[in-house]
């Protein structure tokens, strides 16, 4: 029997991406499960482990993946370097319609290219068994504390990208006083949880939404927000989760009873283009809204949050939002601004770490279906092209393919 060969891509999206969806150990432990397998390593000079770290691990280093039928990556891969007849698993970022990923997904349909979305693999309840979240929370949480120390002048703490990894990470968090602020965190998966493990390290106290609202507190505090503390049906009936995320236009935001206490925003709740936005532009220029910072994780640009306007950068974290003109300006220039950090690939600053997570889950999750038969429809269910054409869950897209 020929063997099936897996390839690890060099990730090519800008800009540049240090993580890989499969470390070295990783790629060796597949080829011991599974001896008619061979993993393959596209060389590069970017990725946190580098080529000799895989040889090191019996892993062949080559130029190109032509030999191989599934690459896997993580970013979205440049249409130019799209291989035809392959299957590619990668985050496409195109399930929410996303307009700058258009022309991904045609190419991919045009060279029947089999896509399989991370962010789509769930198990038979519908949970997610793949994602960086815990790492976007971890990041995003320490780069919103740091941004905040940034704009006031609070402490001088290296960024996340500057430590080696978590346990470097954590030497940081013990140098950070902060002031009596209010702290709100929206969610309630692996993000915000991640997010939760640099707020309770920094010393932190968490409170109810209640209590955020209505008391004083003499040291720093957070409260996490579900989406029932920060959405009302608009027809006054009982919030229902289940109605919420099967009917998002059902509902209206009440956030803005948070936006009078809270100095720093964290925002890390998956967002429906259907749900209310957290907040408009309006609101932001009221003598109530009080927010000055916000570490938006989501990144949804022009999404539930107004001042996200376009997303940042890890060599340039923040920018600055000018509600009144409706426009990004150079961050740290004006108080009557919000200082935005809204950098789109967070773990990739604690690249190492991520990628040992992650990897671990695609060894144990995700691997196994793809190479035994995927007797539990995983790969299936998050199979968004094949053939020439959307898979049935997906024809959704086909207006957004279409151009329409």
């Amino acid at each position: 029997m020929d063997k099936l060969k897996i390839g690890i891509i060099r990730e090519g999206k800008v800009p540049t991406d240090k993580r890989v969806a499969l470390p070295p150990s990783h790629a060796r432990k597949v080829q011991e499960m599974f001896p008619h397998v061979e993993v393959v390593a596209q060389k590069s000079e970017i990725r946190c482990y580098n080529d000799d770290e895989y040889r090191q691990a019996g892993i062949r280093v080559v130029d190109s993946l032509d030999e191989c039928d599934v690459v896997i990556g993580v970013k979205e891969v440049p249409v130019s370097d799209l291989c035809a007849e392959k299957t590619y698993f990668f985050f496409s970022h195109t399930i929410k319609k996303q307009e700058y990923n258009r022309g991904l997904l045609r190419e991919v349909i045009r060279k029947n290219i089999t896509l399989v979305d991370y962010e789509t693999i769930t198990d038979q309840s519908g949970k997610r068994v793949i994602a960086f979240g815990r790492w976007a929370g971890i990041v995003g949480a320490y780069n919103g504390v740091w941004a905040y120390g940034q704009r006031y002048n609070l402490f001088d703490t290296r960024r996340a990208c500057d430590c080696f990894d978590l346990e470097d990470l954590k030497s940081e968090l013990a140098k950070i006083d902060l002031p009596p602020v209010k702290i709100l965190l929206t969610g309630g998966g692996r993000v915000a949880k991640g997010a939760i493990e640099v707020l309770t390290g920094i010393g932190v106290r968490r409170v109810t939404p209640r209590q955020f609202r209505e008391d004083y507190f003499d040291f720093p505090v957070f409260a996490l927000l579900n989406a029932r503390d920060y959405n009302l049906r608009k027809d006054g009936g009982e919030f229902s989760r289940t109605t919420f995320y099967g009917s998002p236009q059902q509902f209206e935001s009440n956030f803005l009873q948070y936006s009078s206490a809270a100095d720093l925003l964290i925002a890390s709740a998956y967002w429906d283009p259907k749900a209310p936005a957290l907040f408009e532009r309006k609101d932001i220029m009221s003598d109530d809204f009080k927010i000055a910072v916000i570490a938006d994780i989501t990144c949804d640009i022009d999404g539930s949050i107004p001042s996200t306007k376009q997303a940042s950068t890890i060599d340039e974290p923040l920018y600055d939002y000018n509600p009144c003109d409706d426009r990004v300006e150079p961050p740290l220039t004006d108080e009557g601004n919000i200082t935005v950090m809204a950098v789109d690939n967070l773990p990739c600053e604690l690249a190492r770490d991520a990628s040992e997570s992650f990897g671990t889950m695609l060894l144990s999750n995700v691997l196994p279906e793809l190479i035994t038969g995927d007797k539990n429809g995983i790969i299936e269910r998050a199979t968004i092209a094949r053939g020439g054409k959307l898979n049935e869950r997906y024809t959704y897209l086909q207006d957004y393919v279409d151009g329409n």
